[in-house]
């Protein structure tokens, strides 16, 4: 009886130890498998605060894993089911279900960019933080004052304040994020470049700086040219001559300007018209990039006193009035169709 009883416990122990061994193989097989996808998933949202059995609840429905219960048992194994983390992320079909749970964990999320375009108003960079749907939405009906206030700026104007580069991004970034990131990464990029700057030039603050920069970088998008205009500015301040330069009439003018400038803009008195005012504007006219501030810092300080647009997108620069007046004639006056003030991009 004990002998009979022996051997039915040894064959349901063996009998257990095959179910275990292949239930075990089939978990390893699994896990370490491609996932059953056609397609890749270009963009599956991990929710902040979503718990672990939700996700895999929803990764079972999308149909990126069909065992569920495999996929809870390895993040049990490996303390995983707490380390995930929230985001947006790329699944790729030959992903094995470890990998995604890797990927996850690690935060291996989908990278975007956002550009803030040199030249550009900060008007025209809210505009495009609007439009941008990656981005959380945070500043819409808030005041100029009221964002500069919630970036900590110390300066009261927003114009140039935000560094003109690409930035890399995750989906759900807010736009007062990106905000305080492009601030803070002028700043730094001023402060580093003020303590390198050249010698002799007019500049009482790295501010000022700054609104040199804007205006170099609306006259000019050839990166060769931005020192050379810089250099014409620059002499005119040395002498004390006035800047007389187009853009910042411009910005002046507002929603005033419809795409031409009047004889009569240019002796209108406005705190930006350079026609009128002495030595610089009170704020930047535009976002700038390190070029343009390298070009401030470090001018070409020459003979010439002038330049005009050639037509395509570059300029001639003179160092007399009579000379100017003449290259004037030959490139504003006698127009080609094809003319362009500005490269094309």
């Amino acid at each position: 009886m004990l002998k009979k009883l022996f051997l039915s416990l040894l064959v349901l122990i063996l009998i257990g130890a095959g179910v275990a061994a292949f239930a075990w193989q089939q978990f390893n097989q699994y896990m370490t498998s491609p996932l059953a996808l056609e397609e890749p998933i270009e963009s599956y949202i991990v929710e902040r605060g979503r718990s672990f059995n939700g996700l895999l609840q929803d990764l079972e429905k999308q149909g990126v894993i069909s065992q569920p219960l495999f996929v809870k048992v390895y993040a049990r194994m490996n303390q995983l089911g707490n380390k995930i983390k929230a985001g947006e992320y790329y699944i790729d079909k030959d992903l094995t279900p470890i990998a995604l749970l890797d990927k996850f964990v690690v935060g291996d999320s989908v990278q975007h960019s956002f550009t803030i375009v040199e030249g550009h108003t900060f008007k025209q960079v809210k505009q495009a933080l609007a439009n941008n749907d990656v981005l959380e939405q945070t500043l819409q009906g808030k005041s100029d004052a009221e964002i500069l206030k919630l970036i900590g700026a110390k300066e009261n104007h927003p114009e140039g304040l935000f560094l003109a580069e690409t930035y890399q991004l995750v989906r759900g970034t807010s736009d007062l994020d990106l905000l305080k990131r492009s601030y803070k990464a002028l700043e730094a990029e001023l402060e580093q470049s003020w303590a390198g700057k050249a010698e002799n030039l007019p500049y009482k603050s790295p501010y000022e700086v700054l609104i040199m920069a804007s205006i170099v970088e609306k006259e000019t998008a050839v990166p060769a040219e931005r020192p050379k205009i810089a250099g014409v500015f620059i002499k005119r301040m040395q002498i004390g001559m006035r800047l007389q330069t187009d853009p910042t009439v411009i910005y002046g003018m507002g929603d005033d300007y419809k795409g031409n400038i009047r004889r009569k803009d240019l002796r209108k008195p406005t705190a930006y018209n350079t026609y009128t005012i002495d030595g610089l504007p009170p704020t930047p006219i535009a976002m700038v990039g390190r070029d343009a501030i390298q070009a401030s810092l470090h001018p070409e300080i020459g003979r010439a006193l002038y330049f005009v647009a050639r037509g395509d997108g570059s300029h001639y620069f003179s160092s007399s009035l009579k000379e100017h007046n003449r290259a004037v004639r030959d490139y504003q006056l006698r127009r080609k169709e094809a003319y362009r003030s500005t490269p094309e991009k």
